[in-house]
């Protein structure tokens, strides 16, 4: 396993599982448990996914040790301010059955984030948490919070995969010290990225498949991911990346598939925005 050491000296895995849109109770729980079976030990859900009861369900029964497991979670747009995220993270915390966490993120650069940083910030003064981040970020609304913020994050989770590479967001974010986490590394199996033919080249030359050979590519940006699926025989074929290494050339060609614009989620779209504003959590 590859670790990635954040701004603040804690270790986080850099093959982690998501849980996004797996909303059924049971199936969620056996997905976590099998994926902690198979050997990820970085789990990122959210308190709007609406299945952090699962994912804590799963973490208890899985028997491994609490301090080898990385567990993340979000405060949703309608749990931003000082005191409303207090009670969020106190919420979340309890539907897992922690203790602590050992990241906490803002899920979306919507409401009032700057009181949900103070509190997420006095959160981790008292070490109930590892560290704090954000996601959605882009590199005008984190350089503008990291110049108002005492703690700076660690973390910010973005929409990150070949069509939308993220390439001078990555650089803001490492001259600011904040580290790159990809939600969506498989473009969430869109335009084809699965049966892709240059990705599908690339992996015959090594005995892998296309979504290996994206999950070998972020591995070698040092980007965090976090692919999802309900199914183990595909998080095994998810995780199995540490037997081979793409080429300078390889990584070169997949840099020219990047259209330099989000290919899932657009922050700029008003309609967009209006429609996040709209999903409550699913409490």
């Amino acid at each position: 396993m590859d670790y990635v050491t954040l701004n603040n000296g804690v270790k986080m895995p850099m093959q982690g599982f998501g849980v996004f849109q797996v909303s059924d109770a049971d199936l969620c729980e056996r997905a976590v448990s099998d994926a902690i079976h198979v050997g990820y030990r970085l789990i990122d859900t959210a308190s709007v996914y609406g299945n952090e009861q699962a994912v804590g369900r799963a973490i208890c029964k899985s028997g491994v040790p609490r301090d080898e497991l990385f567990i993340a979670t979000k405060a949703w747009i309608s749990e931003m301010g000082y005191d409303l995220t207090l009670r969020a993270f106190e919420s979340s915390l309890h539907r897992l059955g922690l203790d602590y966490l050992d990241l906490y993120l803002i899920h979306m650069p919507l409401g009032d984030y700057y009181g949900a940083w103070r509190a997420m910030s006095e959160i981790y003064m008292s070490g109930r948490v590892r560290a704090i981040g954000v996601c959605n970020f882009e590199p005008d609304r984190l350089i503008d919070l990291c110049r108002n913020v005492t703690i700076l994050p660690a973390v910010n989770q973005v929409e990150s995969h070949p069509y939308t590479q993220q390439t001078e967001a990555m650089s803001i974010m490492q001259s600011l010290g904040v580290h790159i986490e990809a939600w969506g590394p498989l473009a969430e199996g869109r335009n084809g990225l699965f049966t892709n033919p240059v990705l599908s080249a690339i992996g015959c030359k090594y005995g892998k498949s296309a979504a290996q050979v994206v999950l070998r590519w972020h591995l070698q940006r040092g980007v965090v991911a976090i692919p999802k699926s309900v199914h183990k025989d595909r998080m095994i074929e998810n995780f199995t990346i540490g037997d081979f290494r793409l080429s300078e050339e390889d990584m070169s060609v997949i840099a020219a598939m990047d259209t330099g614009h989000s290919t899932i989620l657009d922050l700029h779209s008003p309609a967009e925005v209006e429609r996040l504003y709209t999903i409550e959590c699913k409490i």
